[in-house]
Parts: structure tokens; C-alpha cells; sequence
């Protein structure tokens, strides 16, 4: 295993599984990256066919509510984020998709600076199939802060309450992030 993947696994081996299916995922992804160095996305849209990405979520604890872009190649509700180039860490990944896709500087300040949550998810787009090891990082914001998101990522914005939630069309995953996030920040105010 290179020094890359190595960083990886580690990060992926330190994510406390909130449910059954993140637990599956957590390990499903620990044996791929020690099975493989062939993690980065290497030719879009799909090569390797299975590849790192990482969100970068804007959340504000206190409103309890999640930032999301209505993502034009999806055509989904998502977070900001983007794929791990070759070599990246993940945490600069998400910091460099929130300087790319918001224009910010991330502050990592909601629950540090290691990811929430990591999801395994098959996506089905116009040059074919490939699967997203996905891992979620949180970044503070505020719900009265105007942010604006890349307009040739994004065409619009939106805030979701986090315990009040009509999840949108959005990553298979939204919900039980949610009720993930939901709990953390349960913790973090007690």
C-alpha cells in the first residue's frame, strides 16, 4: 500500500459507523484500499471504476440546517465536494472544493477536521457507470451568510433543516447522514 492509500485507510479506519450500512461500507472500503492503490480518479468520468470523493458540507449547528447546490450534471441536490486528485489528502480535497465551489475558506470547526461519514454509492451518468467511495466533511457556516455557489456547478441554493427534514432528491445516502449529523451535534451541545 502507497503512502497515499495508507493515509486513506487510516482516516476510513477512524470513522465510527453510526448504522449497519456505513459499518458494510467502512469495511467494503478498507478492503479496497488494501487491495488496490488505484483510488484516484484518474480519466473522467470513471477510471478507476471505483474512486474517492469527498463532500464538503456546509452546516450550521446552530440554525440546524445543511447547505445544498441543486447540481447540474446530477440534477440532484449535494453538497459541495468533488473527486480526491492522485495523491490528495481528502481533508485538502474538501478544502479546495469549498475554495473552488463557495469561495471560502473552510473552517473545520463542527466536529474537526476528520470526516462524519463515509458511503459507498453506485452513480450511473453519461459516460457510464462507476461507484463514489464518499467521505463527508463538515464545514461551519451560517444560515444568515450569503454564500454563492459555482454557477457552473450549481443552478441554485438551498438550506434544509436538519431535524425537520423533507429530504430532497439528493444522494441516496441524505437521510441517514442527517439523522448522523443530527446526533453529533446532539452531543457536541450537551
Amino acid at each position: 500500500m502507497n503512502s497515499a492509500t495508507a493515509v486513506v485507510a487510516e482516516i476510513v479506519g477512524g470513522i465510527a459507523p453510526f448504522d449497519e450500512v456505513e459499518r458494510t461500507h467502512i469495511e467494503e472500503a478498507l478492503a479496497w484500499l488494501a487491495s488496490t492503490d488505484d483510488v484516484f480518479r484518474r480519466v473522467k468520468p470513471a477510471t478507476p471504476h471505483r474512486h474517492l470523493v469527498c463532500y464538503a458540507v456546509v452546516v450550521d449547528p446552530e440554525a440546524r440546517a445543511v447547505l445544498l447546490g441543486r447540481h447540474r450534471l446530477a440534477e440532484l441536490w449535494l453538497p459541495t465536494g468533488g473527486h480526491v486528485d492522485p495523491g490528495e489528502h481528502p481533508l485538502e480535497t474538501a478544502r479546495r472544493e469549498a475554495a473552488e465551489e463557495l469561495g471560502i475558506r473552510a473552517e473545520f470547526t463542527v466536529v474537526g477536521n476528520d470526516p462524519l461519514f463515509l458511503t459507498i454509492t453506485p452513480v450511473t451518468d453519461h459516460g457510464g457507470s462507476h461507484e463514489d467511495v464518499s467521505l463527508w466533511y463538515l464545514i461551519r457556516g451560517s444560515r444568515t451568510q450569503l454564500y454563492t455557489l459555482d454557477p457552473g456547478e450549481f443552478s441554485a441554493e438551498r438550506w434544509w433543516d436538519i431535524d425537520r427534514y423533507a429530504v430532497p432528491e439528493s444522494d441516496p445516502h441524505f437521510a441517514r447522514f442527517l439523522t448522523k449529523l443530527e446526533s453529533a451535534l446532539a452531543r457536541a451541545s450537551s
